[in-house]
């Protein structure tokens, strides 16, 4: 079974809606974990819109990076250019991947336009978790 890292900023958006596809889509072919080089908590408004397209995520936690330092994964994914800058080096054969998708946590607006921001990354990192899972798994 393969073991993925992905690795955000903050552990609170990006990467928990990444793990979440990612376990949804790998199902028993891999292990999925989030970290963040900061640790934020778990984004609500992530957790809604996981919740609108049947994804449960409100019980994961937000975890630091260093927390897995001794895991020896399979893939690590960062899902930020902060992350990619910051990550620490990983004593590992991990393949490494980056996409830099946009923070909904920083959107602007009414709360209608920060939920469709929500919305539209989570279709972004969805569509990219399906391909990563039919690729590499």
């Amino acid at each position: 079974m393969k073991k993925i890292l992905v690795l955000c900023t903050g552990n609170s958006c990006r990467s928990q809606i990444a793990e979440g596809y990612l376990k949804h889509f790998a199902g028993e072919k891999a292990v999925v974990y989030s970290a963040g080089v900061e640790t934020h908590g778990v984004n609500p408004r992530a957790i809604a819109v996981m919740a609108e397209d049947g994804i449960d995520i409100s019980n994961h936690t937000s975890n630091n990076v260093n927390e897995y330092q001794d895991v020896d994964f399979d893939f690590v994914i960062t899902v930020c250019d902060n992350a990619k800058e910051r990550c620490p080096y990983f004593p590992t054969n991990a393949i490494k991947f980056h996409h830099n998708f946009p923070d909904p946590a920083k959107a602007v607006g009414d709360e209608a336009q920060v939920r469709e921001s929500f919305r539209s990354v989570r279709e972004m990192i969805k569509t990219y978790s399906e391909n990563f899972v039919n690729e590499y798994l």
